[in-house]
């Protein structure tokens, strides 16, 4: 799959499915209703939440029920008390041992689900760590470098990690699919009831000469699209920089100098808009309004990979090449060659989409805070 569109796809099903009006406390908590929104360095939700809940911060504690959905995003996420209905979260450490009455999908370096974490429908998590030890209703959907089960799953289990670990605790119900470089390691003791279905790995495996030159030639007419799209967004890239050289070189500054901070914003970017569409959608006189930000944010998703590939081309000229970072042909050929190392790390099993998610979330980030009204921007200084 193209990296571009890898993210454009982990970011629509992040941010769309299963959505409802979605909001948050943060210190100073700020209420809307009986939906909360929290924003600020050190969040931490003590007191019941009667609506929805978006919270970001450096660190998000949760240590109070929830009866809605919950939207977190952070650095060290903890979630410690029953959320009624679904949690999107997303961070670099998140520790959840609590009650989930619906879906549960999150993403980070490290996640650890407990377990307390009791999973009322489908998870899908994605992380560097991923430990799951809670019981779940539904189907587990889980990408990472190392992957442990260790918990009651009633539906089927989807895996595509660097190593996959069922523990002593592991009951699944259904049927394990995975794919890995290794052989799944399985305790004595775990149980899967639909059996285990290892799923081939590209690259891995024998085969015939025949087979192996239908593959490459196949191989090769599947590639082609893909670099092509490359070098569209290589085209793009370069039109973006040599037109607005003053307003790429301040996305590129502010990934620079914000990257943190750019990449809160696009998370919180990445997830409101979209339900701020879907809220639109509901009413006859904002239909028009909706299909013109949803449409605004496939642009901006496509945008917001490229402008990241910019400010990574920028970066790397002012270590590389410090007396042309300011020249538009200098900086026109390094954003070009950041949009191809990122295509070549958007290839790379596994981590690869998560990559471009990164990037395109990172840029989304950096373009929000640059068109952000004055006091707002002043504020994520």
């Amino acid at each position: 799959m193209k990296p571009i569109w890898m993210a454009v796809t982990l970011a629509l099903l992040w941010a769309v499915p299963g959505l409802r009006a979605q909001d948050a406390p943060a210190a100073p908590q700020r209420p809307s209703g009986a939906d909360t929104f929290v924003f600020g360095g050190a969040v931490r939700i003590d007191q019941p939440v009667l609506g929805d809940l978006i919270a970001a911060g450096g660190n998000v504690d949760v240590d109070a029920p929830v009866a809605g959905d919950a939207m977190l995003a952070g650095g060290n996420l903890r979630i410690t008390a029953k959320v009624e209905q679904s949690v999107h979260a997303g961070g670099g450490r998140l520790i959840l041992d609590a009650p989930i009455g619906r879906n549960l999908r999150v993403g980070g370096g490290q996640v650890e689900i407990g377990p307390l974490a009791a999973i009322g429908g489908n998870l899908t998590v994605g992380g560097g760590q991923v430990t799951l030890r809670g019981p779940v209703k539904g189907h587990v959907t889980v990408g990472g470098g190392r992957v442990l089960i260790d918990g009651a799953v009633e539906g089927d289990v989807e895996s595509y990690a660097g190593t996959l670990s069922l523990g002593p605790n592991a009951r699944l119900a259904g049927k394990l699919r995975y794919r890995s470089g290794d052989e799944v390691v399985r305790d004595p003791a775990a149980t899967v009831a639909g059996g285990v279905e290892r799923l081939p790995t590209p690259g891995r495996g024998a085969a015939t000469p025949t087979q192996r030159s239908s593959t490459w030639d196949g191989g090769a007419e599947h590639a082609r699209p893909s670099w092509v799209w490359t070098a569209g967004l290589m085209a793009i890239a370069a039109l973006l920089v040599a037109a607005l050289p003053v307003t790429s070189m301040r996305v590129a500054d502010g990934l620079r100098t914000r990257l943190g901070w750019s990449l809160l914003w696009g998370f919180i970017a990445l997830v409101c808009i979209p339900v701020a569409a879907l809220i639109l959608l509901l009413t006859i006189i904002g239909i028009p309004v909706a299909l013109l930000a949803l449409l605004l944010y496939l642009a901006l998703l496509l945008v917001g990979y490229v402008g990241s590939a910019i400010g990574l081309g920028q970066w790397a000229l002012a270590h590389v090449r410090a007396e042309a970072a300011q020249r538009t042909a200098w900086r026109v050929g390094a954003a070009m060659a950041a949009v191809f190392l990122l295509a070549l790390l958007g290839r790379v099993p596994f981590i690869g989409g998560f990559v471009a998610l990164l990037a395109v979330v990172a840029g989304i980030g950096a373009i929000v805070r640059l068109i952000a009204p004055g006091p707002a921007a002043s504020g994520t200084q």
